[in-house]
């Protein structure tokens, strides 16, 4: 028995048999008819649901925490704000190396390790303890957010109930992304956001199924998330028309800062990560401690860099605070959140590149407003567009970012502007940073996870890359077996295509034509019962690998005329076309040092 399998056939009998009943509530008389595609979609509505109810008592025990710690008040004092994310952070580190060794990082990475190394399983352990210590973590002040472990969160919770319902083997890889995306949507208030990032980021592939059962569970999340913590958005987010085109410039300007930004954010975390893990093992234990206390000291000054910021966001958006103050809010959050990261501690950096970009976009605007005030445009503009900046640039999820910031603004004018500055900063990021931040913790862990982004840009082989010219005479299926003889007695091959009406394709063998009898002026077609699959040139060459076991080679033909022969294709053209494609692995698919 495998060790998921031990886990999976564990616990008391009091909780076996409410799994059974449970199971067989699900699979009853109610739900027998349904296939298992529709089962899978009703079982993605429960553990929506699940999820947003478990994120709801995620937030509240973030206040809980940040209540009992750093106070009830607007600023809290300096005392707290120096003392509590230290003790809080030694705690945590007691709590990780004790009890939950696989807490540590944002979620992201080991949600995507259960779907492609662990079979889809997210142990409870591992979930109970991501929502403690994470809890602990944000409400005492580490600069990280709550979205990336609610998305571990969910997908624990969706883990676990697939495990206790003895879900197929491939369901059960799935279901931890399903559960990921209704923590992602409840967290963030934003189910289209969640949708898209799960399947961008941690699925990367599209199929009707997974798309059906990954919207169902963000949306039924989101809604128990809306009905126990009210429908309003987490920011309020400002007017915005776009008046001229020459505002796109300032916007474009904006996306070489967060390009920038980005850059330099993602290999701070790079290099700093590594050089703490080399640090004595006994170090592990003061590292979140020594983070806090050092975020602590900033946060003395500058209290907003503390926990998600939410409500500094918003206030960026509303122009409460003068452009200087946002670049060192921007700066300071890029510092703390790197501190904290790379500490070991357990958050997310969904809302401090949300921050970030928030503040750098506010401070540009601002300065923007003071040198070129004919822009007119309103700061809360450039810092609602900066978020989906840094979004794209440090977690390169650049779909994402875009419907982000429409789905948070419900303004299609700021398309475009969005559109821009993402791209800009996207394509910097990509040409100074190569590796994404996910792929890149997760090479610097030990494991070589898919990487979404490089598949992305992987040119697909298609038939066309492969055909060959077809040598020999195509035969003629209206004309008759005797001329068909008389034809590849003079021919060098010993496979033959046979053009049929209606386009269709035949093929036969030398020895085979050889051995029928002609029976007077009986066709060729009508002695072949036996069709032969036809590819067009703009298929992908896997299409051919798969019909092409049964023949010697297959006709490529046009897709306007059918019964127009382009070229052939065989296995050796197939294989020759991956060797010359030169695909090589490149230096860094391999782990970090």
């Amino acid at each position: 028995m495998t060790p998921v399998e031990r886990r999976t056939t564990s616990g008391s009998p009091v909780r076996r048999k409410y799994w059974s009943s449970l199971r067989r509530m699900l699979t009853g008389s109610a739900l027998l008819s349904l296939r298992e595609e529709q089962f899978f979609l009703v079982l993605s509505v429960i553990i929506g649901s699940i999820a947003g109810l478990a994120v709801v008592l995620f937030r509240v025990a973030i206040t809980a925490v940040r209540w009992l710690l750093l106070g009830t008040g607007l600023r809290p004092g300096a005392p707290r704000v120096f003392i509590a994310p230290a003790l809080a952070g030694l705690l945590i580190a007691v709590l990780i190396g004790k009890f939950f060794p696989r807490v540590r990082g944002s979620g992201v990475n080991q949600t995507k390790g259960a779907l492609y190394i662990y079979d889809g399983y997210v142990g409870s352990r591992t979930t109970i303890g991501k929502f403690l210590t994470s809890a602990l973590a944000i409400g005492s002040g580490q600069s990280l957010g709550p979205e990336d472990p609610s998305l571990q969160v969910g997908a624990g919770i969706a883990s676990l109930i697939g495990r206790r319902l003895r879900l197929s083997r491939e369901r059960l890889r799935l279901i931890a992304p399903v559960g990921a995306a209704a923590g992602l949507a409840a967290a963030f208030n934003a189910p289209i956001t969640a949708v898209l990032f799960v399947i961008e980021e941690v699925i990367g592939r599209w199929t009707a199924g997974i798309l059906g059962a990954v919207v169902l569970s963000a949306i039924s999340s989101t809604v128990v998330e809306r009905w126990f913590l009210g429908q309003e958005p987490l920011f309020r987010v400002p007017e915005y028309h776009l008046e001229h085109p020459g505002e796109l410039i300032a916007y474009a300007a904006l996306g070489v800062l967060g390009g920038v930004a980005s850059v330099f954010f993602v290999k701070f975390i790079a290099l700093l990560r590594p050089w703490l893990r080399r640090l004595p093992p006994w170090t592990q234990y003061l590292q979140p401690g020594v983070a806090g206390l050092l975020i602590g000291l900033i946060g003395i000054r500058f209290p907003q860099v503390m926990g998600a910021g939410y409500s500094s966001i918003d206030q960026a958006m509303n122009a409460r605070f003068g452009w200087e103050i946002l670049g060192i809010l921007a700066g300071l959050k890029i510092l703390t959140t790197g501190i904290s990261f790379t500490s070991g501690t357990p958050g997310g950096l969904f809302a401090p590149t949300l921050f970030i970009g928030a503040m750098l976009g506010g401070a540009v605007g601002g300065l923007e407003q003071s040198f070129f005030p004919q822009l007119s445009i309103p700061v809360g503009a450039y810092a609602l567009i900066g978020m989906g900046t840094l979004f794209a640039g440090i977690l390169r999820a650049p779909m994402t970012s875009i419907i982000m910031i429409l789905e948070v603004s419900g303004n299609y004018s700021i398309i475009l502007p969005v559109i821009v500055s993402n791209t800009v900063a996207y394509l910097i990021s990509r040409s100074f940073q190569r590796v994404p931040i996910f792929d890149l913790l997760s090479r610097q862990d030990g494991l070589d996870l898919p990487s979404l982004e490089e598949e992305r840009e992987v040119a697909i082989l298609r038939v066309e890359n492969a055909l060959c010219p077809f040598a020999e005479q195509v035969l003629d299926g209206n004309g008759t077996l005797f001329h068909a003889r008389h034809v590849v007695q003079g021919a060098k091959g010993d496979f033959f295509l046979v053009k049929l009406p209606g386009g269709r394709w035949a093929g036969v063998s030398r020895q085979t034509l050889l051995e029928l009898e002609p029976e007077g002026s009986e066709s060729l077609g009508s002695r072949l019962h036996m069709f032969i699959p036809a590819l067009y040139p703009d298929q992908p060459l896997e299409t051919a690998l798969r019909h092409i076991s049964d023949w010697p080679f297959l006709p490529v033909v046009h897709r306007a005329d059918p019964a127009m022969l382009i070229g052939i294709i065989s296995v050796q053209d197939a294989i020759n076309a991956y060797r010359n494609a030169g695909v090589e692995e490149p230096e860094d698919r391999l782990p970090p040092n």
